[in-house]
């Protein structure tokens, strides 16, 4: 593709859209290119507040925008399963599996899980699966799952997976990022009804690389980010274009792995690229898939 831009987005009226991680940075960037383009957007957000905000937001700049907000906590399965009850859709044309949390302490979510793995892989494992119907009654459903570079230092401990015995924070969240990709290329094996796609932003000036310096009180890192992200990192409009081309361009059939194209990957117009060997392991996806539906309790038709 030859610098693939917002403005090759194609039509997208008629088409509903759900982007999970909605209310900022690069959820929020992708949000408003596919209401600008005519796509229904459901924003699934932990905080509804800013997404209310954001929504009026796009409105003033899009009046003809059709927006939804709705309330969706990746870090608790009974909001995941509150989130699929409620949505009033009759059919999903594309899942955006983007919203994510990077580097933070310890944690643990209301099931128990480590943090990143249960947010980052295992609520949106959740959420595909719970949406997966209304995806498959779409003409072309597809689902774009968000990944990071850091995937390629990524390798799931199966022993250890919610890291309870060694917890590093860029571990944790490298597993994760493999897990996802994991998740998408499994995703795309299995069903031929849809496309599954992964993908990564490169290095985007978001909230996400604030969190960690914040969660650990550090003013020292978290002003050093501030300055890297101002200096070095694209716009977080850039940093949507590879899920915009994975959720919408023509000619994808499925279990591409698309990025940024330019210096390290890190920047530039969305291309397909190259996984981690790791990634393409189908014997640790399938394994990551049972792990997943026992963990969950969620499974796919």
């Amino acid at each position: 593709m030859a610098d693939w831009t917002v403005e090759d987005l194609p039509d997208c009226a008629g088409r509903t859209v759900v982007v999970t991680g909605a209310n900022s940075g690069i959820g929020l960037a992708a949000t408003r290119a596919l209401a600008a383009a005519g796509a229904h957007v459901v924003m699934a957000c932990r905080s509804v507040d800013d997404a209310e905000s954001e929504r009026k937001a796009i409105l003033e700049e899009y009046p003809a925008a059709s927006l939804t907000v709705r309330e969706l906590d990746l870090a608790d399965l009974a909001s995941v399963r509150a989130f699929a009850d409620r949505l009033e859709v009759g059919s999903i044309d594309v899942l955006c599996n983007n919203a994510g949390v990077m580097a933070i302490p310890r944690g643990e979510t209301a099931d128990g899980f480590e943090t990143q793995f249960g947010v980052n892989h295992l609520g949106h494992f959740a959420l595909t699966g719970l949406l997966f119907e209304r995806l498959r009654a779409a003409p072309a459903p597809r689902v774009v799952t968000q990944s990071s570079g850091a995937h390629a230092a990524g390798e799931i401990d199966f022993d250890d997976l919610h890291r309870q015995d060694d917890y590093g924070k860029w571990d944790a969240y490298a597993q994760s990022k493999l897990a996802n990709l994991l998740f998408a290329y499994e995703l795309d094996r299995r069903c031929d009804e849809l496309t599954s796609v992964g993908c990564h932003p490169g290095y985007a000036a978001t909230n996400l690389q604030y969190r960690g310096p914040e969660a650990e009180g550090s003013r020292i890192r978290l002003a050093v980010m501030k300055v890297i992200n101002a200096v070095v990192a694209q716009p977080a409009e850039d940093g949507a274009l590879p899920m915009l081309y994975a959720a919408a361009a023509d000619g994808l059939d499925g279990g591409e792995f698309v990025g940024p194209d330019g210096l390290l990957q890190m920047r530039g117009p969305p291309a397909e690229q190259e996984s981690s060997e790791r990634s393409y392991d189908e014997a640790t996806a399938e394994r990551l898939w049972r792990v997943s539906e026992e963990a969950t309790g969620v499974t796919f038709p």
